[in-house]
């Protein structure tokens, strides 16, 4: 007669998936267990579906209002709790199959195991890490969560009468066939492993493999995830990271993150080295240009000679890596308006050659649209109102065409020179210093005129004078002024009243004057500098 099993069954399904946690065995005899293990645990045993619904909505519910949203994809953790609730029915249905009811009690206690092992781990490493600013990489992570899994399976199917040490032995034999089977794959997986464990590539690093620039998204077991400037995502196996040449961009020990670029043009050989690098140089230091870092400062070198011109680079430490281009363009313009101001054209091809006929005729035709263009500037100036024509073209032969790049600084406050700036198109900011900061005093576009107190008073710059946008100016030197004054002493005076508006409005943005005292002002502005300019040109 065949033997029969007996079976603990209880009174609910939920029992059955309990039967054996006590350390029941088929027979119904108890096996010796550990007292924690059954005062703490077997109570909770006949409830297990219950127990596993509670836990995983605490956990859910935890992340969500701690986190503001799950960080780690719920999907898992509910479809686990999904089987086991599908496995418990399984084993209310299978009354008479003995086998059937304690195989799915086994697998129910197992399912309950990963759902509480997740649920820890989302807990851990998406709320309690997070909070504490102590995030692990995803390989971490997911290792600390596999070796949880294993350690809680093995415990649970020794629990449940199977013999583990056969299923290590087995699995030892399957692991060999499949990494043999897997070689690439494996070796992608441990290559991961390791750009993790020796920490020498972050999340948020810019890389450069090959051809292909980016930023590290995430790094995975079998790939590295990086965005490139294009708005593309390459996937990189991190066998190849491992094995090959990987360029950190931008950084270097105990420094900022900043990445030396280099812009590069060519001067003929009319022009002296010298004037050219500190010219372009001190363009570039001037006013500051976004993404270029202060420190180290950028500069200008000559690097080679060729046929027929020198070959020079603008370096400079870019600090946002992932406007590479943009900010190359701004140092373009900025070199290109410093060198036209200079009268340093870039040079041409080699190869470029251009034939015209130079006559008498066509060269007084230029100077003569030239003039009459500085000419017609000076007409739109008020501080020139008093001249006349006569007056203003002698001046015009004497204005120097001075343009300046979007932001770029004209002129600095404490600064001496000696220059007056007519601005022929643009706009400029007029700024002063105010408690370690610049405030903005006016702006001024087509006819306004600066510098002016620097010229007729040699005194140093009251403000500084950045271009708004792209500015096209005529600059004038005191030699010239200095004529006019001697020849026409009277036309002083205008001048000094205008000057003296300016010196007011000044004043204005440090103190609060009313109208009697701004009147005052004015007066007392426009007699000391009547008086100075007097001095200075000797009239």
């Amino acid at each position: 007669m065949p033997s029969r099993h007996v079976v603990d069954v209880g009174s609910s399904p939920s029992c059955h998936l309990g039967g054996n946690i006590g350390g029941r065995t088929a027979a119904g005899t108890r096996s010796p267990v550990n007292p924690f293990f059954e005062r703490i645990v077997e109570p909770f045993a006949d409830h297990l579906t219950l127990f596993a619904v509670a836990f995983t909505a605490a956990v859910l519910v935890m992340q969500r209002v701690m986190v503001g949203g799950n960080r780690r994809n719920p999907r898992v953790l509910l479809g686990l709790l999904a089987a086991h609730v599908l496995v418990v029915a399984i084993a209310a249905i299978a009354v008479g199959f003995i086998d059937i009811r304690t195989e799915a009690n086994l697998l129910g206690r197992l399912l309950v195991g990963w759902v509480i092992v997740l649920g820890v781990a989302g807990f851990l490493f998406d709320v309690v890490l997070v909070r504490i600013r102590m995030t692990p990489s995803r390989i971490i992570q997911d290792l600390t969560v596999f070796g949880a899994i294993g350690v809680a399976s093995l415990v649970i199917l020794r629990r449940g009468g199977v013999d583990v040490t056969g299923i290590v032995a087995t699995s030892a034999v399957i692991t060999a066939v499949i990494g043999l089977s897997l070689q690439d794959t494996l070796g992608n997986t441990i290559g991961g492993l390791t750009l993790q464990l020796d920490d020498s590539i972050h999340t948020g690093d810019w890389i450069k493999v090959g051809d292909i620039v980016g930023k590290v998204k995430e790094v995975r077991w079998r790939f590295t995830a990086v965005e490139t400037r294009n708005w593309e995502t390459v996937y990189i196996p991190n066998s190849k990271l491992v094995k090959g040449d990987v360029i950190v961009l931008g950084k270097r020990s105990d420094q900022p993150e900043q990445w030396r670029r280099w812009v590069w043009f060519n001067v003929d050989f009319r022009h002296a080295p010298t004037n050219v690098m500190d010219c372009v140089t001190d363009a570039l230091r001037a006013a500051p240009i976004k993404n270029v870092s202060a420190d180290p400062p950028p500069n200008c070198v000559l690097m080679d000679f060729g046929e027929s011109t020198a070959r020079y680079a603008v370096r400079y430490w870019l600090t946002d890596l992932a406007h590479d281009d943009p900010t190359d363009s701004s140092v373009r313009v900025r070199m290109y308006f410093a060198l036209k101001r200079a009268g340093i054209p870039l040079a041409l091809p080699a190869h470029a050659l251009f034939l015209t006929e130079d006559t008498n005729k066509r060269r007084e035709r230029k100077q003569r649209e030239a003039q009459d263009r500085r000419f017609l500037a000076l007409k739109r100036i008020a501080v020139f109102a008093p001249l006349d024509d006569k007056e203003l073209e002698i001046i015009a032969e004497r204005l120097i065409f001075a343009p300046f790049s979007r932001g770029e600084l004209i002129t600095r406050q404490g600064a001496e020179a000696h220059w007056l700036y007519m601005i022929d198109e643009g706009t400029v900011s007029v700024r002063v210093a105010v408690n370690d900061a610049e405030q903005e005093v006016t702006t001024m576009g087509e006819g306004g005129v600066f510098g002016e107190m620097s010229l007729l008073t040699g005194e140093t710059r009251a403000a500084s004078v950045y271009a708004v946008d792209d500015v096209d100016c005529w600059r004038l030197d005191q030699a010239a002024f200095k004529t006019i004054l001697m020849d026409r002493p009277e036309v002083a005076r205008p001048i000094a009243a205008l000057l003296a508006e300016r010196q007011v409005q000044l004043i204005e943005v440090k103190e609060t004057l009313d109208a009697t005292a701004r009147d005052r002002q004015l007066k007392e502005q426009e007699t000391q500098l009547l008086s100075k300019m007097r001095a200075f040109f000797g009239i």
